[in-house]
């Protein structure tokens, strides 16, 4: 059952405007720093420690400047378009849950260590990457922990105009991004990843849109 919509005084298009502005700014800083030019800066100025923190320092970076954009909709939470009850709120959450475990196992397949960036601060030769790995999750989708977030953010039990605003920004953000790694990871590795794109779809296990 779901509740009724509710406005929330001016907040009903300032949520909305301001969190969609925060998603974009968050997702052209983040897309920035994520590019080779960046990544070549840093190796330029700052040598092998460059390479070897580049990866900690680029996540630490990304968590903390995407706090200020989840605040927002939480300060200004705007109309309520709908808030799950039962029988949904329940499936809702499990769904939630699933999506964090998916996460946690993927992160888990893909190396994690190398995915926080601590690996590379002890090995011989920084700025290498794992092999490609077409096992596990990976069998399903070539993006898991993409679709396991995607699939988190839109089970929320509660949707404001806000939070809708800011799920559509950063699916946006998601989708964008997954073009630019795999132009990256073919790049990287070539027919294997070619063969690899013809064989498993990007997002949606079963589902082949790209």
């Amino acid at each position: 059952m779901l509740a009724g919509a509710r406005r929330v005084g001016g907040e009903a298009i300032t949520g909305p405007v301001f969190t969609l502005t925060a998603v974009a700014v968050y997702g052209a800083f983040h897309s920035l720093l994520a590019s080779p030019p960046a990544k070549a800066a840093a190796r330029r100025w700052l040598g092998t420690p460059g390479t070897r923190l580049y990866r900690l320092a680029y996540n630490l970076i990304a968590g903390l400047t995407l706090l200020p954009v989840l605040a927002i909709p939480a300060a200004y939470p705007g109309t309520t378009l709908y808030r799950l009850e039962t029988p949904w709120l329940p499936a809702a959450l499990a769904g939630q849950m699933i999506a964090l475990v998916v996460l946690a196992i993927g992160l888990l397949q893909t190396d994690v260590w190398h995915f926080l960036g601590l690996r590379q601060l002890v090995e011989s030769e920084p700025g290498g990457s794992p092999a490609l790995l077409v096992k596990g999750l990976y069998r399903w989708a070539r993006h898991p922990l993409y679709t396991a977030g995607l699939l988190f953010i839109w089970l929320t039990p509660l949707m404001t105009t806000s939070l809708l605003a800011l799920n559509l920004g950063l699916s946006l953000y998601i989708l964008i991004g997954s073009v630019f790694e795999e132009r990256r990871l073919l790049a990287e590795f070539g027919p294997a990843y070619a063969d690899y794109q013809q064989r498993v779809p990007r997002l949606i296990p079963g589902v082949r849109l790209t």
